[in-house]
């Protein structure tokens, strides 16, 4: 065969593949835009049915406004009891838990020692007594020999001096006898508050220094919040001002007063300690947390719930229907509050009469159609 004809063949069967391989490709083109043609009509078809639990309708808000507390609940009155001297502890009963009344004897340290030192000291107040009587009865003699002209003055100023310096040492005897009695008295330890002990911290037995603390005593009928506030929230915080707290594993809430605000903001932190009165403590404890909000006032403005804001874009945004679309509209937060127990928050350029879906629909793309189930018609 000649070698020309052989070209030509193979031209031919170069163009019937490269025929087949056109076709196909603009078969597969076809293909592709009838489906994106079928997708885009279904999606234009497709309506999200919405409750009209799921719509929230703009308008201007009154919001009460506030500060959040948090702290550990403490009694207003609390003491602990310490060793005032040093000694063996004896005669300590009470545990946590107990219940105590003002002035009652607890325990008590070893008074051996303590009345050593009173029987010394009254011993040395009767010595310096005698002295004191001796001195009298010179002055005496001499002041009635001075009289009849048989001893000089100086003799008689003599005795004076005596009888002033004996009368001196007697009180000062009488002093250390009043200090010894009351180091005696210092071994009793007594309950300085009504309350229960909250800490035993020694045992019988041990040998305690001075101010050694022996028991920890709390009362519990009246309890306050030590709240550390941000120095902004701070400046709204007034005495007097009322606040709900929810306390650890108590299902109630607890009605709170601010009774007390610190004058000083806290080194390092700068927070300000605001303290607050708790109006029942029944059944309450110290230590156990407490945390709530404290109403500070009322504010107005076009506002939605804090959590149909969403924040998975750089800039927060609200999913709002329009049309019977879903848009996504940029927000600027300004003033916080709640209403019926839930956190609102102030939003522009948001107008009033914008429906805004609630963070239960979760997050749908942007041209989304909607219609409310109740109606089926879609939101205006």
């Amino acid at each position: 065969m000649k070698r020309w004809i052989q070209w030509l063949l193979w031209g031919a069967l170069l163009l019937a593949v490269a025929l087949g391989v056109l076709r196909a490709l603009n078969a597969r083109k076809l293909q592709q835009a009838s489906a994106a043609q079928a997708a885009q009509a279904l999606r234009a078809s497709a309506v999200l049915s919405l409750a009209a639990s799921d719509v929230l309708a703009t308008q201007t808000t009154e919001m009460s406004t506030g500060v959040t507390l948090s702290g550990a609940l403490k009694a207003v009155r609390s003491a602990a009891v310490k060793a005032k001297v040093a000694g063996e502890l004896q005669g300590l009963s009470v545990r946590e838990g107990d219940s105590v009344r003002a002035g009652q004897l607890i325990a008590r340290i070893d008074n051996t020692e303590g009345l050593a030192r009173v029987r010394q000291a009254s011993e040395q107040a009767e010595a310096a007594q005698s002295q004191v009587a001796i001195a009298q009865r010179q002055r005496d003699n001499n002041q009635a020999l001075v009289n009849q002209g048989f001893i000089s003055r100086t003799a008689l100023d003599t005795s004076l001096a005596n009888l002033d310096a004996a009368l001196a040492t007697h009180k000062a005897a009488l002093a250390a006898l009043d200090i010894a009695k009351k180091g005696l008295a210092d071994t009793e330890l007594r309950a300085p508050i009504t309350g229960q002990v909250a800490s035993r911290l020694v045992q019988n037995g041990e040998r305690v220094a001075l101010d050694t603390r022996i028991v920890e005593i709390v009362d519990l009928s009246a309890l306050e919040l030590e709240a550390a506030l941000a120095p902004a929230d701070a400046l709204a915080v007034r005495v007097g001002q009322k606040a709900e707290l929810l306390i650890e594993g108590a299902a109630l809430r607890v009605p709170a007063t601010v009774v007390r605000i610190n004058p000083s903001a806290q080194a390092g932190s700068r927070s300000v300690l605001a303290y607050l009165r708790l109006d029942q403590a029944d059944g309450l404890r110290q230590g156990l947390f407490a945390q709530g909000r404290l109403r500070t006032g009322n504010t107005q403005g076009v506002a939605v719930p804090l959590s149909a804001v969403r924040t998975d874009k750089p800039q927060p945004y609200l999913q709002l229907v329009r049309a019977g679309k879903v848009v996504h509209q940029t927000v600027a937060l300004g003033a916080r509050g709640q209403v019926q127990d839930e956190d609102w928050v102030a939003v522009e350029p948001l107008q009033a009469g914008e429906q805004v879906l609630r963070v239960g629909v979760g997050a749908l793309r942007e041209g989304t159609s909607v219609a409310l189930a109740s109606t089926g018609a879609k939101p205006q």
